[in-house]
């Protein structure tokens, strides 16, 4: 007989304890008890053992039960009072390896205990109809039990393997001036490149408190790029990128990659290392860190997300070949139509890239659009139904020289940006004149950067500021911005700072001047008749972007 049902005694008295003795029991009694045991090894881990079985195996299991009930009630603790450091815990690579191995441990052991109550139930003493639903429960039980704590084990494993990937080890950031300022390149890579060329940059600028989001633009064809004191291209360059056309800031990546990586030794990727220099010097702020997206592999996070949702202004075309010759795209390979659309992953990609018939400016306010879509509408259950094809993505399509150390106070910073809306500021249309970024006046950039990011910081974060109003934390700028002259001054766009997003309320323009209605069949004729200045007119809006 086995440990779990010992002998009667010498007596011979009858146990009539049906959870220890079933073969007392009647039929319906056993089946009960079977469920019962079930139910007990689900909640309470150790108990079904501790009535019916191996008591010394109960309280073993009991009190690995209580501790780690103990560890969750920590857990939701911290997730209530401190979530930057239970996200930081659970980022951490050593910390999260001895997570998954107790996650893994604790799987196990629960998986044994079912199949020991398995063994106590004695599916033999069970009526044949009964046997099946018993053990379906236990199956069920087992896989609720133990499955979850497996399947949790894998995501942080998951998770653990993309924040390696992605993330740098180095030591943790602190604000400057109360804010964290990122710089993010978005920018193609492949095997027959050398450095990217960066198709967009914007830095966005997070309060250490609020989380309140500032999000400034650059041109890629911004010339003249101030480096920041202490950068080693300083030497270079020391009056700016200055060497003409073809100095525009987005070859900075390549340039330094290809001339002068030895300036930046022990730096992983230098061309990027110098690209955020020379934009902290031109915006007059300290940029500390950068994430680099592969656009070609953009496409592969939107899909992961489930596609975005925006309003789109006007319709925006995914252009076809380019000819060298008559320098115009050929036909082009789609539309993306105005109004309220759901991107997948190419055509997020394309709305976010495209700039034929309209300038960089209206390529720009979709990329900010874009951008605003991902962080609104990546919410916490998206983010772990789709947990492993996020991450998967992620490592494929992002590069970054943050710390890993720090991913909790930025994620927790992320939360609370959530129902912010982010302000924001291009360097050239609508906020400046288009042929600013080719003759900047950086007194003027240095003034605005520094109104935007005083209406983002503090109390006054959510109310949007008309003209170069002269807040207390910014006064010498804007001191120096009022003392250009007005001929400057309004060449730069003069007081129109765009500090709130565009109005989402705009109208998607969808027909012609003549009340026709604008499809793709009309846009592609026009294309076939050469009427290209007919096509930038009807398109001339899909600058105009908000997120849904």
């Amino acid at each position: 007989m086995s440990r779990s049902e010992p002998q009667q005694p010498a007596t011979g008295k009858v146990m009539t304890d049906p959870v220890r003795y079933p073969t007392s029991a009647s039929g319906p009694v056993r089946t009960k008890r079977g469920f019962a045991l079930v139910l007990m090894t689900l909640l309470v881990p150790g108990s079904a053992q501790i009535v019916a079985g191996d008591r010394k195996l109960g309280r073993i299991a009991l009190r690995v039960t209580l501790t780690a009930w103990a560890l969750l009630a920590v857990t939701l603790l911290l997730l209530a009072v401190n979530r930057s450091l239970l996200i930081n815990i659970l980022t951490n690579q050593f910390a999260s390896l001895v997570i998954i191995l107790v996650l893994v441990a604790l799987a196990l052991g629960w998986a044994f205990l079912f199949i020991n109550t398995l063994r106590l139930i004695r599916p033999v003493l069970l009526a044949p109809a009964a046997r099946p639903a018993v053990g379906i429960a236990l199956v069920l039980a087992l896989v609720l039990s133990s499955g979850t704590l497996g399947y949790a084990a894998y995501l942080l494993n998951v998770s653990r393997n993309a924040i390696g990937s992605i993330f740098a080890g180095g030591p943790a950031l602190d604000p400057v001036d109360g804010r964290y300022n990122f710089l993010m390149m978005g920018g193609d890579a492949g095997d027959d490149r050398t450095g990217r060329r960066p198709d967009s940059l914007s830095v966005l600028s997070v309060d250490a408190k609020t989380g309140q989001t500032a999000i400034i633009s650059v041109p890629r064809n911004l010339q003249n790029a101030q480096f920041s004191e202490g950068s080693p291209m300083r030497e270079i360059y020391p009056d700016g990128y200055d060497c003409g056309d073809a100095c525009l800031i987005n070859a900075i990546n390549t340039e330094v990659t290809n001339d002068y990586a030895d300036l930046y030794p022990g730096v992983d990727d230098p061309g990027a290392q110098a690209t955020l220099e020379a934009v902290s010097g031109t915006l007059g702020i300290t940029v500390q860190a950068y994430v680099l997206v592969d656009m070609a592999g953009f496409a592969k996070l939107i899909d992961a997300m489930g596609g975005i949702k925006i309003k789109a202004g006007g319709w925006v075309p995914m252009s076809g070949y380019f000819d060298e010759a008559t320098r115009t795209h050929g036909m082009p390979l789609g539309w993306i139509p105005a109004g309220e659309q759901t991107l997948d992953g190419e055509h997020a990609l394309w709305y976010g890239r495209s700039r034929e018939y309209v300038d960089d400016y209206s390529r720009i306010q979709r990329q900010q659009c874009v951008q605003q879509a991902m962080l609104k509408q990546l919410d916490p259950a998206k983010l772990l139904s789709k947990f492993e094809d996020i991450a998967s993505a992620g490592t494929k399509v992002v590069e970054s020289n943050i710390s890993s150390s720090q991913l909790g106070s930025f994620v927790d910073l992320a939360m609370k940006a959530k129902g912010l809306e982010a302000k924001r500021l291009t360097i050239g249309p609508p906020d400046f004149d288009a042929s600013f970024s080719t003759v900047p006046d950086f007194d003027i950039i240095h003034a605005k950067v520094d109104q935007l990011l005083a209406s983002a910081s503090g109390p006054e974060a959510a109310a949007p500021v008309d003209g170069l109003v002269e807040p207390a934390s910014a006064g010498g700028r804007l001191q120096a911005a009022a003392q250009l002259s007005p001929a400057a001054f309004l060449a730069a766009g003069g007081a129109r700072a765009q500090t709130a997003p565009p109005s989402s309320d705009f109208t998607p323009v969808t027909t012609t001047p003549d009340g026709e209605p604008i499809t793709e069949e009309l846009l592609n004729q026009l294309k076939r008749e050469g009427n290209e200045e007919a096509i930038r007119q009807l398109v001339a809006t899909n600058g105009q972007c908000a997120p849904q």
